[in-house]
């Protein structure tokens, strides 16, 4: 199994770090991808820590866009900083996580646009995979990656909780659709139901963690080791079993991302 977005760089983890990994490794996972806010020295301290403890790890790095406005001034700045960030780790695997957020609506949306551009625009130019973070703004995210990916990006929707229309769009795009803890929500049967017609061979399993912990972990810290119980969530779904899913999903990452 593989935990296709995981925030281990957080300082939440700092404390019981190698435990966290100990879990994981324990649980079966094959690795995690581990997301990393760009420009944030602590982060990128605890991911070398990260690395050291569990060699298999790789990372995403991007500007989210409830960080969008500190670009405001010159949108292809965050993507500057990205470039320089990647070029000076070797496990970097992808630009991300970005897109757009108009539920909270932290940035302004016309800056977050062009700071989505401009990564959208960096991650095909050093034919990187993107890790996409939409809510409320499926419209917008869909129209920027056709247009500024030209059909030359791949990535994946992560923490997917859209509906059979937005799960068509990125299908149609190329992109995989990553399933986290919220699979398991009782009160998630709609997403369950959207996620049944989505191809197995297009599914990843991610914890998010430390946020969303799936049932029956809810309401506590979430770890990769949680990942199974997404996996078993999806095999459900697609009458298969747990490890029989991971395993597919592992296959999956390893196309988009070749670790």
């Amino acid at each position: 199994m593989i935990d296709s977005h995981c925030h281990l760089a957080d300082d939440v983890f700092a404390p019981d770090l190698e435990a966290v990994i100990a879990r994981a490794r324990a649980a079966g996972l094959e690795r995690a991808l581990v997301i990393l806010s760009a420009g944030d020295p602590k982060e990128a301290a605890q991911a070398a820590r990260v690395e050291a403890l569990w060699p298999e790890v790789r990372f995403s790095i991007g500007v989210h866009p409830h960080h969008a406005q500190q670009f405001a001034d010159r949108p292809a700045r965050a993507a500057d900083l990205v470039r320089e960030q990647c070029a000076g780790m070797a496990g970097v695997r992808a630009v991300g996580e970005i897109g757009l957020d108009y539920h909270y609506d932290f940035a302004p949306r016309d800056v977050q646009i062009e700071v989505f551009r401009a990564q959208i625009r960096l991650a095909r130019e050093l034919r990187l995979p993107v890790v996409i973070h939409t809510r409320d703004a499926d419209d917008d995210t869909i129209a920027i990656l056709r247009e500024d990916g030209g059909g030359e990006v791949s990535g994946v929707l992560h923490c997917f909780t859209g509906g059979p229309s937005l799960a068509r769009a990125g299908l149609d795009l190329g992109f995989y659709i990553s399933l986290a803890g919220i699979v398991t929500f009782p009160k998630a049967a709609d997403l369950r139901e959207t996620v049944r017609a989505v191809p197995v061979d297009r599914l990843l399993t991610e914890t998010d963690s430390p946020f969303l912990a799936p049932v029956p972990h809810r309401g506590t810290r979430n770890e990769p080791a949680h990942v199974a119980r997404v996996a078993e969530a999806l095999g459900a779904l697609h009458g298969l079993g747990g490890d029989d899913l991971g395993r597919r999903a592992a296959a999956n990452f390893h196309t988009l991302f070749r670790p």
